[in-house]
């Protein structure tokens, strides 16, 4: 798509009363007292895809699967899809306006980059590609230009927007509602930043204060790492507790060996261990450890008390006992970061 092109979607139905961007290409979304508002046709629509996207990422603990978001959700008597979810930015024909419902990130592929270079930039933002035709063909060119122009009239209108992040193939973490920041035609991209599903939900559109906006733009980053970290952490150890075995996947977590936060916590496989419920909780707290050697340990108070079957069944018995490793030695528990965790729960224990 050329440069004119691209400007020209960027500045569709853009009837604010503002002096331009900042720089040539760079669009930047107008203070609260600047904004004149567009009006949006399709907000009760956004406003029934957002609450039963938030609903459904509850229900699945914020992994989706694609079969569910495949399903689309309920408007005025009918199904209304979310998209294919092979391009990344959706408009439905059910809309009567511009601007896209939703945008999507596939999941990378092992030992490959995503198809779209969606990321974090350096001041901690969230940014969004603009859509590249699939095929030189004009057929490919005009879809990706349809696209982009929705992306630039969801800038635009100030509407929100569903984003849905691929974190494994078939998985997706929705996001909603997510509004655009900033449009760079130049650079091809956008910023989102993640507003409040009640007070950023009106027809007033934006009306949160930026700290609150930017404080749920950190949260939201969190989350995603942290369901990143699981996922990947749960495939290494074939999803179930490395102690007790339980396959159950709702039921099973990744916990971080050096703490997440700690110079040495990083969210990599090698400082995790995928945990039941009842062993994650154990762990976190010291009273069960894992030694460099792979051996499991319960605090000597737990090892002399009496209680009902859990505490003998679900901890007692596994002291001593070696826990079951990932098959690929590059994903197995890092020694180094075992000791460092189970010298803590010594020094607890004493």
């Amino acid at each position: 798509m050329g440069r004119k092109a691209l400007l020209a979607a960027a500045s569709l139905t853009d009837s604010r009363p503002w002096a331009g961007p900042a720089e040539p290409g760079l669009d930047e979304r107008p203070r609260l007292r600047e904004r004149r508002r567009v009006s949006d046709p399709d907000h009760a629509l956004r406003v029934a895809a957002i609450e039963h996207v938030r609903e459904i990422t509850h229900r699945f603990n914020d992994l989706v699967p694609l079969a569910a978001l495949r399903e689309g959700f309920p408007f005025a008597g009918t199904r209304v899809s979310f998209g294919s979810f092979y391009n990344g930015i959706h408009r439905g024909r059910e809309q009567r306006g511009p601007a896209a419902l939703t945008i999507t990130t596939a999941a990378s592929k092992p030992g490959r980059p995503r198809p779209y270079e969606d990321d974090v930039d350096p001041e901690g933002d969230f940014t969004y590609a603009y859509r590249e035709p699939r095929q030189p063909t004009p057929a490919a060119i005009r879809a990706a230009e349809a696209d982009n122009r929705a992306l630039a009239a969801a800038f635009t209108g100030q509407v929100p927007l569903i984003w849905f992040v691929g974190q494994a193939p078939g998985i997706y973490q929705p996001v909603a509602p997510v509004f655009i920041r900033r449009n760079d035609a130049l650079a091809r991209r956008v910023v989102l930043e993640v507003g409040l599903p009640v007070a950023d939900m009106t027809p007033a559109g934006v009306t949160s204060s930026e700290d609150v906006r930017r404080y749920a733009v950190g949260e939201t980053r969190i989350r995603l790492h942290q369901q990143r970290f699981r996922l990947d952490v749960l495939r290494a150890y074939g999803e179930q507790c490395t102690i007790c075995r339980l396959r159950e996947v709702s039921l099973v977590d990744a916990a971080h060996i050096v703490p997440d936060g700690h110079v040495d916590g990083a969210a990599v496989v090698v400082n995790g261990l995928a945990l039941c419920s009842i062993h994650h909780a154990a762990y976190d707290r010291n009273l069960l450890s894992v030694d460099p050697a792979g051996v499991v340990h319960i605090t000597p108070r737990l090892l002399k008390a009496r209680d009902g079957p859990m505490l003998r069944q679900g901890l007692q018995e596994f002291h001593g006992q070696p826990i079951s490793l990932p098959r690929e030695r590059a994903q197995r528990p890092d020694p180094e970061r075992l000791a460092w965790r189970f010298s803590a729960f010594e020094e607890q224990a004493a």
